[in-house]
């Protein structure tokens, strides 16, 4: 290296990096070798992203040529080992933005969770380190680096202790090479015999050339470079020529993940399209899965080009957690990706790649236990295209699973109409935060008592598809808010609710008047319940309105939705309390009212209007009943 041009810039590492750093030296890996992985991941999306920009202009292959590959070098006396490539290369401000922040979406959201790093540690799969991994075995880093198109070359360098410095550097090649200074305990990775088991063992797959410079002995004999992969494309290879672990380690350095696929999905279409998709849905949710861009994460290459990972069209956004690799040799090269977006051959491999993985899923949801892996970590994501693609609604449906009233394993909406009782007509769901909470719902007593199974629907995302899917197998989707008089069309399972007298009706209807009074405008309605059993009130919204939940969903999120929603206070006329309700008035009446209105608004998740005069009804009540 020669000197630089002007004393270096001194930066701190942002927050989120010098904690990310700590995690990784003092607890992230129990196996140190990953570091080479992550790097030579790196390099060769480098090098792919020069190929690409070398598409509109070739000129930034003129120096530095069009023959990619990255290379290690061992240099025993300075016991450095280095990685470098002849890639897109980074800038001053692309070495500052790449290397002291945090760019990746969901990485911060991460750290912000993590109070224990050991504990938490089973968590980092959910995204990758990448550079920062190089900490793990080198106590400095120096990373020299040319943009490609630029002639000044720059040298950043950091202990990762909390600081880097950045500075001009003369005479760099195109790309960028990463020295690292190792620690007393990472000697290992000097021999040649290791680093040729590591990149067999974990960048086999690497479409570049990983190549091993010559090494002199003691003696000063010097070894001849030595090709360390078989440097091919893995997609391109037959099924029958891949192994378990090497389909595990590309599916590594496509996502920078560090658990296993949960499926593995290789296959090559041909006829009037050709390509071939190897994919990967992952065993955990990464930390970016709801992240408002939705962005994919799938590489489109053509003629083994890459392309971009960040094409829409590629991947519907609902399958945004898939990950992998499509390569054709059907799509234009020379084209921007705006254009490429709406070319109609992607429109059909995008179809084929669907129907493929919505396929696949419905095989693997036969087994139930392996399949709620998946579900429990991406079910919500699946039925936003419930929601959104009107296309394939109906094989998303048989991918669906669900919770329920009778069930503790998830059912399919196939199970749900074929366990439905003689004269139910609708299939019944209920909304809310979460199952527990909701299996303890008033609104649920009465379907339970005439042994009718309802749905526990919990995700955000529940409260819209429902109403725009509406029907399933012909049988209308209905929340149970909206269903209490379709109790009457069922028997009864176990006779629970008869023999319970009402009130008269005539105490009834007077009761009912003297509640509407009493509450005001605290309530849209009062009126006689169907579904209830065992408790005596219930809050539901009016006929037509948007249900509770959604409405609270909406006012915590500032939407105004607590006025627009109309809430209905339904009465049990078999409950001891509401037969005897009818004999108050006066302030006995207004406590009472109160009380049983406030009751319900919590058994609903919801607040208390007036903490005060809530506790003092409740002493009021407690001193009469008392006295």
């Amino acid at each position: 290296m020669t000197e630089t041009k002007a004393k270096p810039e001194t930066r701190e590492f942002q927050a989120e990096v010098a904690k990310l750093l700590d995690l990784v030296v003092h607890s992230l890996y129990s196996n140190r070798e990953i570091f080479l992985r992550e790097l030579i991941s790196n390099a060769s999306d480098a090098c792919d992203k020069l190929r690409y920009a070398a598409l509109t202009d070739s000129k930034l292959l003129e120096e530095g040529g069009s023959d990619f590959a990255i290379h290690l070098t061992i240099d025993n006396d300075a016991k450095t080992l280095s990685i470098s490539d002849n890639g897109i290369g980074m800038n001053h401000d692309e070495l500052i933005a790449n290397l002291g922040t945090i760019a990746k979406s969901g990485t911060a959201e991460f750290l912000k969770s993590v109070s224990d790093a050991k504990k938490d540690v089973n968590l980092i799969g959910q995204f990758g380190v990448g550079f920062y991994s190089a900490f793990m075995v080198a106590d400095k880093v120096d990373v020299v680096s040319r943009k490609a198109g630029d002639k000044q070359g720059w040298i950043w360098s950091s202990t990762g202790q909390g600081a880097f410095t950045v500075g001009e550097q003369d005479s760099v090649a195109r790309g960028a090479k990463i020295t690292l200074h190792l620690k007393e305990d990472a000697a290992e990775f000097l021999d040649q015999h290791r680093l040729r088991q590591i990149v067999k063992t974990y960048s086999d797959h690497i479409a570049l050339p990983v190549i091993l410079d010559p090494v002199k002995d003691k003696e000063g004999k010097e070894s001849e470079a030595e090709t360390l992969n078989s440097a091919s494309a893995l997609w391109m290879r037959a099924k029958s020529d891949v192994t378990a672990e090497q389909y595990k380690e590309f599916y590594h350095h496509v996502g920078h993940a560090f658990d296993d696929p949960w499926l593995t999905v290789h296959f090559r279409a041909e006829g009037a399209i050709e390509y071939t998709a190897l994919l990967f849905i992952p065993t955990q949710k990464p930390f970016d899965l709801f992240h408002p861009e939705r962005k994919g994460h799938v590489k489109l290459y053509v003629n083994r080009v890459f392309i971009s990972d960040q094409l829409e069209g590629l991947m519907p956004r609902y399958l945004r957690f898939v990950l992998g690799v499509v390569d054709s040799s059907d799509l234009p090269l020379n084209v921007s990706r705006e254009i490429l977006q709406s070319n109609p051959t992607l429109r059909k491999i995008q179809s084929g790649i669907v129907k493929r993985l919505l396929k696949d899923l419905k095989d693997r949801a036969e087994k139930p236990e392996d399949y709620k892996v998946f579900w429990d970590a991406f079910g919500a994501v699946i039925k936003e295209g419930l929601y959104e693609d009107f296309e394939r609604r109906d094989d998303l449906l048989e991918i669906a699973r669900f919770t329920s009233t009778t069930s503790d394993a998830l059912i399919s909406l196939k199970d749900y109409v074929a366990r439905m009782k003689e004269g139910q007509e609708a299939i019944y769901y209920i909304t809310g935060e979460n199952a527990a909470a909701l299996k303890a719902s008033p609104q649920l007593e009465g379907f339970i008592a005439k042994g009718i199974e309802v749905l526990l629907l919990t995700d955000t995302i529940d409260e819209f598809w429902v109403p725009m899917v509406g029907t399933f197998d012909k049988k209308m989707f209905k929340s149970v808010a909206e269903a209490g008089n379709d109790l009457s069309k069922v028997k009864s399972a176990d006779g629970t609710d008869e023999g319970k007298e009402e009130a008269p009706a005539d105490e009834i209807k007077s009761l009912i008047e003297k509640l509407k009074a009493t509450l005001g405008d605290s309530v849209a309605d009062v009126r006689v319940s169907h579904r209830l059993t065992g408790s005596p009130v219930v809050l539901v919204a009016d006929a037509g309105g948007m249900s509770l939940h959604l409405a609270r969903m909406l006012k915590q999120h500032g939407e105004g939705a607590d006025q627009a929603t109309r809430k209905v206070l339904e009465i049990n006329p078999k409950h001891v309390l509401i037969k005897r309700l009818e004999k108050l008035d006066g302030d006995a009446l207004n406590d009472a009212a109160n009380l049983l209105l406030d009751q319900a608004r919590i058994v609903e998740g919801e607040t208390v209007p007036d903490r005060a005069a809530f506790a003092r009804r409740l002493s009021a009540m407690m001193e009469r009943g008392l006295t």
